[in-house]
C-alpha cells in the first residue's frame, strides 16, 4: 500500500513540475503574463464541472455496467441452481400443494410471452396464497434430497458476487434453513400436529421464492440464451404436458 502511494505522488509531482515547465516556456516565448492566467483561471473553474460530470455521469455508468456484468455472471451460478437442485426441489415442493393444478396453470410459459406475462405471473404467484401441508409429500425423500445437496449449496455461498442478489441470497437461506429443519428430525413420520404446521411454514416460504426466482431465470433465459429457454420450457415442473423430447 506504501509502495502504490509513493508511486502515485511521485507521479503528481512529475505532472505538476511538467505543468510548471510548460507555462515558463510559454512565458519566456510570448511574455504574456495575462494570457497565461485568463486561461490558468478559466480551466481551474471548469475544472470542478470536470469532477462533478465525472462523478455524476461517467461514474454511474461504468457501475451501472459493472453491476449489469456481475448480475449475468450470477445469473450462470443461478442457472446451475436450477439445474442440480432447483427445478427437482420445486417438483418435491409441488406434491405439498394442494391447489397445485390451479396454480401451475399460470406456470405453463409459452414461446410467445412477454415481459408483462412474466411480470402477471411472477405478482400473482406473490399473491397466491398456497395452504401447504408438509403431511401431503414424502418428507423423507425431501430430506435425503436436501442433505444430498448441502456441499453444493455451500458451495454457492462462497460466491462474494452473491451479495448483489438479495433474492436468490434469500432463497438459498429459505432452502438451508428446511434442510436444517429435517436433518436434526430422525424420523418425519412421527411429529406432532404442532411441528408439522412448523414445517408447512418452512416448505412454503421455500417454495413461493424458488417459484418467484425461477420465473425470473426463465425470462433471463428467454432474452439472452433461447436455446437453454427450449429445454427450460421443455422440462418446466409445472407442466404435466411437458417432454424432453422435441416434437
Amino acid at each position: 500500500m506504501k509502495r502504490f502511494l509513493s508511486w502515485q505522488m511521485t507521479f503528481a509531482l512529475i505532472l505538476i513540475v511538467l505543468s510548471v515547465v510548460f507555462y515558463f516556456i510559454h512565458y519566456f516565448i510570448f511574455r504574456d503574463v495575462h494570457h497565461i492566467f485568463l486561461y490558468l483561471i478559466g480551466d481551474i473553474g471548469f475544472l470542478f464541472l470536470d469532477v462533478l460530470i465525472v462523478m455524476l455521469v461517467l461514474h454511474r455508468l461504468l457501475e451501472h455496467r459493472e453491476k449489469q456484468s456481475i448480475l449475468k455472471k450470477l445469473n450462470m451460478v443461478i442457472g446451475t441452481f436450477f439445474s442440480e437442485v432447483g427445478t427437482e426441489f420445486l417438483k418435491k415442493c409441488s406434491l405439498f400443494d394442494p391447489e397445485m393444478a390451479d396454480m401451475g396453470r399460470q406456470l405453463v410459459i409459452k414461446k410467445d410471452w412477454t415481459d408483462k406475462d412474466f411480470l402477471k405471473a411472477s405478482k400473482s404467484i406473490q399473491g397466491h396464497k398456497s395452504e401447504i401441508d408438509s403431511r401431503k409429500g414424502n418428507l423423507h425423500e425431501v430430506k435425503d434430497f436436501l442433505v444430498g445437496k448441502r456441499q453444493f449449496l455451500l458451495n454457492l455461498l462462497e460466491n462474494p458476487n452473491l451479495l448483489e442478489h438479495e433474492s436468490f441470497t434469500d432463497l438459498l437461506w429459505a432452502v438451508f434453513h428446511l434442510t436444517d429443519e429435517l436433518a436434526h428430525r430422525k424420523d418425519l413420520n412421527k411429529l406432532p400436529d404442532t411441528d408439522y404446521q412448523h414445517l408447512s411454514g418452512d416448505i412454503k416460504r421455500a417454495y413461493q421464492k424458488l417459484i418467484v426466482q425461477w420465473l425470473d431465470y426463465m425470462k433471463h433465459l428467454k432474452k439472452d440464451y433461447p436455446y437453454l429457454f427450449s429445454l427450460s420450457m421443455r422440462t418446466n415442473p409445472f407442466d404435466s404436458n411437458a417432454s424432453v423430447e422435441v416434437k
